[in-house]
């Protein structure tokens, strides 16, 4: 089903669920009133008030990224005199609307606000309880998923205010380049001029935080307890955070949702990637500079083949010896993040997100043609082992179930586990693991515990992401643990909280982990032996 179809749906998931996300967006709309006037080192800006919450929305933490300035690192904000109206979402970065629309659940796809695109989109949006120098909150910044190619900070389900309202943190979500504009790798073809025009995106962030470091204290935030979160391809980009020299400081803990950057583009295969987006513009390696003049359509027209397909771009974090001088976690865990508290996990079944998943029953059969598709080289025994070994530990499960499980801990959760395995092997800082396994009962179940799922139930957002997280009053019990557990972490760097109770600490020896369902607990090593054993195979170390 596509977009137009699901709003135009007249059944439950398109009527209820619907009307409970657009209700409270809307209501978004007609409610706020005009708010307190705060001052930055840019200038005075005036924001609105939600319900007793403080909201400033389109930001500006550095200048526009056009002209001059596009492929190059973030520049200084341009001052303004009198007071800027911070009441509207700002410009996200310029991206392929095909790579996010159509590519998703119709009922994630809806959670996109789809704000105008521009390059001008260095813009953040914050959320907190108070105002002035009284009160230092935690600041909780927001990193969003869709890889490094799309989506904003502006996403239904991303709004800051209620954590900020029920967990008295400060809430920032933020935009930054994405696709060829952050993440095209220019250092290595485009001779002096570009030498900095690598990791981009990144180094956008690292702007905001900047801007965080500078200013929070005058939205009751406090600049050194900052902790950066992000899901997907946002947690793909806290982990590399974790390993660049200019964002050490300005962040305090880390929080990884279904994404891990274990290791980064190497500086061939950029150079490589830039050179064939180049060929694919009728460009050579030393008319860069012609980039710096097309139109942004014609920029993003190459970009079309996702990462990794044939004719795909490596857009990317680079390790580029500079910027990013190691691989964020390979072979070990960064030194320079040694003491972030890390909190990490996944859900259950993550590729149920994705399009063309299989979703209704199958056979016995086909469940081993699938395994062995997915494991490509893996002998027909290493196939029906792993197959039984995942039958074993989850018994009663269907062959859909097991199927879906296993593609998504041989994606997903490979890097996340190693992650987590090379932070407690590291001596430092604690690190939380978690798994989400509670099942979202749209569309009939079929989508199960979908990549995204627990992202309104972090944010306090079950309500607003009905078409996410049905209408069931169960929801709200999760969602209250989970959103106080990441306002603790936040808070102390311990997620232990009263909702939930006692949260200890990950380590390679007993690898105690919060199972989140209608019961949290903690669990050791739940399905590590069929994980671990489906990563042999995967690595051919059977």
């Amino acid at each position: 089903m596509d977009r137009r179809s699901f709003l135009g749906f007249g059944t439950l998931a398109a009527g209820a669920f619907m009307s409970g996300a657009f209700t409270r967006a809307l209501a978004d709309e007609v409610k706020p009133v005009p708010g307190a006037t705060v001052s930055t080192t840019a200038g005075k800006i005036r924001g609105v008030t939600i319900d007793k919450v403080h909201a400033f929305k389109g930001v500006p933490y550095a200048d526009t990224t056009a002209g001059a300035n596009r492929f190059m690192p973030p520049q200084k904000t341009k001052s303004w005199t009198g007071v800027r109206h911070c009441f509207e979402l700002g410009h996200r970065s310029p991206q392929l609307l095909s790579s996010f629309h159509g590519q998703v659940p119709p009922e994630v796809e809806v959670m996109d606000r789809d704000e105008p695109m521009g390059e001008d989109c260095l813009v953040l949006n914050v959320w907190t309880n108070g105002l002035g120098h009284s009160d230092k909150r935690p600041v909780m910044l927001w990193l969003h998923g869709g890889g490094y190619t799309s989506g904003s900070g502006g996403f239904i389900c991303y709004d800051g205010a209620n954590l900020a309202r029920k967990h008295d943190v400060v809430t920032i979500t933020i935009n930054h380049r994405l696709s060829v504009f952050g993440y095209l790798y220019l250092a290595g073809i485009g001779g002096e001029k570009y030498a900095r025009s690598s990791n981009l995106g990144n180094l956008d962030i690292i702007a905001a935080l900047e801007w965080v470091r500078d200013n929070i204290v005058h939205f009751g935030g406090d600049p050194n307890n900052v902790t950066i979160f992000g899901q997907s391809g946002g947690g793909g980009k806290v982990s590399s955070l974790m390993a660049m020299p200019d964002a050490k400081g300005l962040f305090h803990r880390a929080i990884v949702q279904s994404g891990a950057d274990v290791k980064g583009v190497s500086q061939d295969a950029a150079n490589k990637s830039a050179e064939a987006y180049l060929a694919k513009l009728n460009l050579k390696p030393d008319q860069v500079d012609q980039l710096r003049t097309m139109s942004i359509d014609q920029l993003l027209a190459p970009t079309n083949a996702p990462m990794g397909a044939p004719g795909g771009l490596a857009l990317a974090p680079v390790t580029d010896g500079r910027s990013l001088p190691v691989d964020p976690f390979d072979p070990v865990a960064p030194e320079m993040s040694k003491n972030i508290p890390l909190l990490i996990g996944t859900v259950e079944t993550e590729v149920t997100f994705f399009p063309h998943m299989i979703l209704d029953p199958i056979t016995d059969g086909r469940l081993h043609e699938l395994v062995t598709q997915m494991l490509r080289n893996a002998s027909a025994d290493d196939v029906e082992k792993v197959i039984n070994a995942y039958k074993t530990g989850r018994p009663g499960a269907s062959n859909t179930d097991i199927y879906l499980i296993m593609a998504s801990d041989g994606g997903f959760r490979t890097g996340v586990l190693t992650e987590a395995d090379r932070k407690a092997d590291q001596g430092g800082a604690a690190v939380y693991q978690y798994y989400f396994t509670w099942r979202s009962p749209v569309r009939d179940g079929k989508l199960r515990t979908f990549h995204t799922l627990e992202i309104p139930f972090v944010f306090d957002n079950v309500d607003e992401a009905k078409s996410m997280t049905g209408t069931g009053a169960d929801r709200y019990a999760l969602e209250d643990k989970m959103s106080s557990a990441w306002a603790a972490f936040a808070r102390t760097g311990n997620p232990s909280c009263e909702p939930l109770g006692d949260w200890p600490a990950f380590d390679t020896t007993k690898r105690a982990v919060m199972v989140f369902n209608d019961e949290c607990k903690v669990v050791n090593d739940p399905h590590g032996e069929e994980q671990r054993l489906l990563r042999a195979i995967q690595s051919g170390r059977a």
